[in-house]
């Protein structure tokens, strides 16, 4: 971790998570970090096949599926420092591993063996395969987060029951390897349920009849990602390809949720570090006032802050991590709560390190102009800082009542 630790010291990694771990901070300090300027310039749509596939090799799109059935294993505590170590070198990348586990990650949690058979299995092989979730849309993105506001979706992408088949007709936007994904997790709503109150989750192949990749979006930050729509018209998907039950849509997005904040917000500490990183590595070596700039009391305090606000961030996502893997339900309080601080952490550190770095920052070889970028993404994803605030307080609030 950041700055003597290393993170697979951590005391409650399993041996083979420890090892997993080793292995990615290598992989990410001397392969994913050295390439991270170019991919920020790739044509939009496009992604790092070669560094990909190399990350592949090592088992970076498996990271949750068990260990028995040919993935790593890893639980929640070991995903999310694997992240950190992904995202200190380039956030964009560890959203395209992410993206393709958080298409898992519905398959694990529902258990059907049939569906993980079919859909788990492709991950296993030699070549890469990535794929998405799909739930964002054009007009409905914290209305597809807060349960409570789900009679208030609109225009919702829609499944209809057809004989043994459903036929999902709908836009999905903003999502991650849209444009280069395999297969997708795609949340629907049963046709005739007000909003989207016949929330249901389907998985399919995107390279079907009925499915076509609209408009590859052109983002400010995590380029290396790609992200784009989903055109859904009568996108035919078998009964048997409902993961959960009908309108077990809302439950299942809640548990993904609380379980991918805590990968977010180690997403976001990676960012927060690296700025730690850039920043301090300059105050090392540049001087004014015949001091080295580290040495002035300004100077430092600043350097203070944004290790405390690392510290902080991965404090909390580590315990939200710890208690995703030992509780049931997942607890949406602390993986809320970490995200939320992280997020902020994030964008102040990028700050900091450009105020620090000044001038040498503020031009476009230096790197820090796509940090400064990327800083803005987590904020965005899996629960904007007012959703998080409504999520937070209606845990205190219920926390209070059942004293």
């Amino acid at each position: 971790m950041t700055l003597t630790h290393s993170p697979a010291d951590h005391p409650l990694l399993q041996d083979h998570e420890s090892e997993a771990l080793r292995t990615v901070a290598a992989f990410a300090r001397e392969v994913v970090a050295p390439g991270a300027a170019e991919r920020d310039s790739i044509e939009k749509g496009q992604v790092d096949w070669a560094t990909i596939g190399q990350g592949h090799a090592l088992g970076l799109l498996r990271m949750a599926i068990p260990r028995e059935i040919g993935g790593l294993g890893l639980g929640q505590l070991a995903l999310a420092l694997t992240l950190e170590e992904l995202a200190a070198a380039d956030p964009g990348m560890a959203l395209v591993f992410g993206a393709t586990g958080l298409f898992q990650t519905p398959l694990l949690v529902c258990g059907d063996p049939g569906l993980q058979e079919r859909y788990l299995t492709p991950f296993l092989g030699a070549e890469p395969v990535l794929a998405c979730n799909a739930v964002a849309e054009e007009r409905n993105g914290t209305d597809l987060v807060l349960p409570q506001n789900g009679q208030y979706v609109q225009e919702m992408t829609t499944a209809r029951r057809s004989g043994a088949e459903y036929l999902l007709t709908g836009t999905k936007r903003y999502i991650t390897n849209a444009p280069v994904a395999t297969y997708a997790t795609i949340m629907a709503n049963l046709e005739g349920s007000p909003g989207s109150t016949g929330l249901t989750c389907f998985v399919t192949e995107l390279e079907q009849e009925g499915v076509e990749r609209g408009e590859i979006h052109d983002k400010v930050g995590y380029r290396t990602a790609p992200a784009g729509e989903l055109n859904l018209n009568d996108a035919r998907v078998p009964e048997g390809n409902v993961i959960g039950d009908e309108r077990g849509g809302w439950d299942l997005n809640v548990t993904i949720g609380n379980l991918t904040r805590v990968t977010c917000a180690a997403v976001a500490t990676g960012i927060a570090r690296h700025s730690l990183e850039r920043a301090l590595t300059w105050c090392k070596e540049r001087r004014q006032g015949g001091r080295l700039l580290h040495e002035h009391q300004m100077t430092a305090r600043k350097l203070a802050d944004m290790a405390g606000r690392v510290s902080a961030s991965r404090a909390l996502y580590l315990d939200a991590a710890t208690k995703a893997d030992n509780v049931l339900p997942t607890p949406a309080y602390e993986s809320a709560v970490a995200k939320l601080v992280a997020d902020r952490a994030a964008i102040d550190n990028a700050d900091a390190a450009m105020s620090l770095v000044g001038a040498q920052a503020f031009q476009r070889g230096d790197g820090m102009d796509r940090v400064l970028r990327d800083a803005y993404g987590p904020r965005i994803y899996e629960g904007t800082p007012e959703a998080l605030a409504l999520v937070i307080t209606d845990e205190l609030v219920h926390g209070l009542e059942s004293r």
